[in-house]
């Protein structure tokens, strides 16, 4: 296993690599460190809290250079809340070295004194969505990252899923042939390669914890809504667990804050994360998980994804998003650092496709709802109650199995067993055919006696 120390860095760097306390790289740090410092476009495909935002800031430290005064590395995010969240560990460069200058560039804040600063003065490193950064760059002529000769795209496939992956496109083809890319991401889809080809040259990809896809100390318990609302579901099993933080994923903004508004009604103090919140709200929501005032925590997927929300001990998915690569990411953010974690699924009779598919991946639900008395199993998933008829058939056939193990194997055997469970078969249709006889005829002579009492 690597060090730090073998990575020959700066002073300045090793600095900020010891006010964050670190002591070893963390495996996708070693692994894309190393390259990116070589100049090498990279691929780091790894789940959120394996430390890949330091596996970029480390080789932006150690490159930048405080002495140029003009914008030399872009970082983008595809949400406010995570690019606040990489400028806040970025802020740190500043305290290893004064000199440098690191800048946040996102929606929601004041636009115009944005432009006012950029025309004073560049950034070194400018972290930001890429709706602002581009509307800086191209649109204004403020931000000039067009001698940057490094660029980043955290969370490559959730920018591109919500279309933001154009705008990086739009001001991208604008900077120097010389660019260095590094695009982290959890997946890979096809739709992100033709960005990634036109981008980057001969990448390197590390994927870093693919073995551990589905954690198998993650206990997944589903729970039947039956007739009810997410948040009574919830609300119903809060007694039958101690959560240390509790993350809740709603499919949508307006499931997310419903759910919010009716935990609260009924007196559990919740932090919101979803993209209908202000942006004072949005500050607020992130000061409150960096500070882990709530227990619970409801949040989209969107909202969520590469935000770090502490220790999480339980997750409760309220049904289940349309890619079931994200009820995977769910469910990863609990029984991190070989610690266990359990995930509540909430169902209702829409997602039984989704359970079945999730159920064919690999993954094994425990299917369960709590009362008053405690949690109480429920019959597997899928398997429907068996009549006291077809149970008895599945005995006698299983006898035919057991009965064999105990004699000695003779030629024909396969074929003897196949008659007899033919034979209990043939029996069994027998009976059944006799018992609709029967009960056929029970009708009619119980109609004819009603004809003869009505004299018809």
């Amino acid at each position: 296993m690597k060090k730090f120390e073998d990575f020959n860095l700066r002073p300045e760097t090793r600095k900020f690599i010891e006010l964050n306390h670190f002591k070893d790289p963390t495996p996708i740090q070693e692994e894309v460190i190393p390259s990116a410092l070589k100049g090498k476009d990279v691929i780091g495909l790894s789940a959120t809290g394996s430390g890949k935002s330091h596996a970029y800031l480390i080789p932006i430290m150690e490159k930048v250079d405080p002495e140029q005064e003009e914008c030399q590395a872009v970082i983008t995010a595809p949400t406010r809340e995570l690019a606040a969240q990489i400028y806040e560990m970025a802020r740190v460069m500043e305290k290893a070295d004064p000199r440098l200058r690191v800048q946040l560039y996102i929606g929601g804040q004041d636009r115009q004194k944005d432009i006012d600063q950029l025309r004073n003065r560049q950034p070194h490193i400018a972290i930001g969505t890429p709706g602002r950064i581009k509307d800086l760059f191209l649109n204004e002529g403020a931000l000039r990252i067009e001698n940057a000769s490094m660029l980043v795209v955290d969370e490559a496939d959730m920018t591109l899923e919500f279309g933001f992956l154009d705008e990086i496109d739009a001001f991208a083809g604008r900077l120097g042939d010389k660019l260095q890319m590094l695009a982290f991401s959890a997946t890979m889809p096809d739709q992100l390669k033709p960005f990634i080809k036109k981008y980057m040259k001969h990448p390197i990809t590390y994927q870093i914890g693919e073995s551990v896809r589905f954690n198998p100390d993650i206990h997944h318990v589903l729970v039947p809504c039956y007739h009810h609302s997410y948040a009574e579901t919830i609300m119903s099993i809060l007694p039958g667990f101690n959560p240390y933080v509790c993350l809740i994923f709603a499919n949508t903004r307006t499931a997310a804050s419903e759910i919010a508004d009716e935990l609260r009604q009924n007196g559990i103090s919740v932090t919101e994360l979803h993209g209908d919140l202000t942006s004072r709200q949005r500050k607020q929501a992130m000061k409150s998980i960096a500070n882990a005032e709530d227990t619970y925590v409801v949040a989209t997927d969107l909202a969520a994804r590469g935000i770090d929300i502490g220790e999480v001990s339980h997750v409760i998915s309220c049904g289940f998003p349309n890619d079931l690569e994200y009820y995977v990411h769910r469910a990863g953010r609990t029984g991190r650092a070989g610690s266990s974690g359990t995930c509540y699924a909430l169902y209702k009779e829409e997602d039984d496709a989704s359970i079945r598919s999730l159920m064919k991946r690999g993954i094994r639900f425990d299917h369960m709802r709590f009362r008053s008395t405690g949690w109480q199993t429920l019959r597997p998933y899928g398997q429907k109650h068996m009549r006291k008829e077809d149970d008895e058939l599945d005995k006698k056939i299983a006898m035919v199995y057991n009965n064999r193990k105990h004699t000695k194997v003779k030629p024909g055997y396969k074929k003897k067993r196949k008659n007899e469970i033919d034979r209990i078969y043939r029996h069994k249709k027998r009976d059944m055919i006799r018992a609709k006889i029967k009960d056929e005829k029970k009708a009619m002579y119980r109609e004819n006696a009603r004809k003869e009492r009505s004299g018809s």
